[in-house]
């Protein structure tokens, strides 16, 4: 059985370091910070100066790089990425960094992002005679590089992208250099770090704590950031675009003790808590967070309410992604494989539930109906963030429109799906303002279904 959370998927992570001993043990540790991004698959690319060297398995970080394997991938140089599948199929193959030899010498690459325009692109090269060993649309990159007339990996990364919609935060590495690209629009995150005479490169700060390097600023959106033994070289290629940061990075994605857009996450989630005590009070006795993506807002709705915070659910962390059922007879077990309550906490009284989204309803539901068990005398179900309508094409994993419950449900018929006694949902214009953002400078799509970019086919 697929544990399905009901949750938007969290994407894909990179992580890269240049100049240091130790560079692939670093990746390593820095992906292993960032594993709550993707956990299908991970790999390694590092460079000896002369060579890539590449490990791609699937699985966990921590499963998969003990240290034989690490001392297969020796240099001072190495990129990462830990991968959930949002284009593409699930296997080996389509694990990152992918890595290629052509006429502007060997070059590896890893993605966090999506490209709308992929399948078109993909055709396109296949007709000219490209040959792809993935379903990835990160490879479309690399085969439009390798063919690109340019007089280095540098200007031909430059001119491939510059003709590239989407949302894209990319490492490559090469023998010599480390490159971070972000996308014209800024719509994932990536950030610089250094570590004594070392520089590193991720998807969110949290992986520099690990690796005790300190944060030195965002990339920012439509840079080049090229990393050489003579140091840093940034550069603008492309044209200028409106900004679109993932307001969902503050809401759910990142790590609560990260720094993304230029702020704390954990100071954003507690901020749409407050903003949701104010916009929907509940006449309650308690607040409980769903562990663990609500625990944050419900620490601020708490505070705003003055209404006591207590972790009335708790979550089982081992399950994993996959669980196999023993018998049939267990099926209806569902969410409690992975969440259960403590009744002492929950019993006899009103309880507020604090999540941060509801995507299909099926798991809201669920936990709506095993608070109830425990006893709570009523349910208010809270969500900090706006009615998720429309799925994401910029990098994460999103079912289809019409399995978004809010698509096809007024808040009055999703409050009764669920079983809970009252349902509030943050306005766009409390999230914005909690977590710091213009919403000119924003993607809502996921919100409002307003795209900032022409989207090819349909839904996923």
């Amino acid at each position: 059985m697929e544990f399905d959370p009901d949750k938007f998927r969290e994407e894909c992570a990179v992580f890269g370091v240049f100049g240091h001993p130790e560079a692939s043990t670093l990746t390593q540790l820095g992906l292993f910070a960032l594993q709550h991004r993707g956990q299908e698959a991970c790999g390694i690319v590092s460079s000896d100066g002369t060579d890539l060297n590449q490990i791609r398995r699937l699985g966990l970080v921590a499963d998969n790089f003990p240290k034989e394997t690490l001392d297969r991938l020796p240099g001072r140089s190495a990129i990462g990425h830990t991968r959930y599948s949002t284009a593409g199929k699930t296997s080996v193959r389509e694990a990152q960094p992918f890595s290629v030899t052509c006429q502007h010498g060997q070059i590896a690459v890893c993605h966090n992002g999506n490209l709308p325009d992929a399948a078109a692109r993909r055709k396109e090269l296949e007709r000219k005679g490209a040959i792809f060993s993935s379903t990835s649309d990160t490879e479309t990159i690399l085969h439009s590089i390798a063919r690109c007339e340019a007089r280095d990996a540098v200007e031909a990364i430059g001119k491939v992208l510059s003709d590239t919609e989407g949302a894209f935060s990319l490492l490559f590495l090469t023998p010599d250099a480390l490159i971070a690209v972000r996308d014209p629009r800024g719509f994932r995150p990536l950030v610089l770090g250094r570590a004594g005479e070392a520089w590193a490169v991720g998807s969110e700060t949290c992986a520099f704590d690990l690796i005790d390097a300190e944060y030195e600023r965002e990339i920012a959106a439509g840079e080049m950031l090229v990393i050489t033994k003579d140091g840093l070289k940034s550069m603008f290629p492309f044209e200028d675009k409106p900004g679109s940061v993932c307001t969902f990075e503050h809401v759910y994605f990142s790590r609560p003790d990260s720094i993304i857009f230029g702020r704390s996450v954990n100071q954003s989630r507690h901020l749409l808590g407050r903003h949701l005590a104010i916009e929907h009070p509940a006449d309650a006795d308690i607040v409980v967070p769903v562990p663990d993506s609500g625990v944050a807002a419900a620490i601020g709705y708490s505070a705003e309410a003055n209404l006591s915070f207590r972790q009335g659910i708790i979550r089982n962390h081992y399950i994993g992604r996959t669980f196999i059922e023993p018998t049939q007879s267990i099926r209806s077990f569902g969410v409690r494989l992975k969440l259960n309550p403590i009744k002492d906490l929950i019993e006899g009284q009103r309880v507020v539930l604090v999540d941060d989204s509801i995507v299909r309803g099926t798991t809201s539901k669920k936990i709506v109906a095993l608070v109830r068990e425990a006893g709570a005398t009523e349910v208010h179900m809270r969500i900090s963030c706006p009615p998720t309508i429309s799925p994401c094409y910029y990098g994460v994993n999103t079912p289809k429109k019409a399995e978004l419950i809010a698509a096809r449900m007024s808040v009055e018929e999703v409050r009764e799906h669920i079983g809970a006694d009252s349902l509030g949902y943050l306005s766009m214009e409390g999230m914005m303002k909690a977590i710091g953002i213009d919403r000119g400078s924003a993607c809502a799509a996921c919100w409002d279904g307003k795209y900032p970019t022409k989207i090819n086919g349909g839904g996923r």
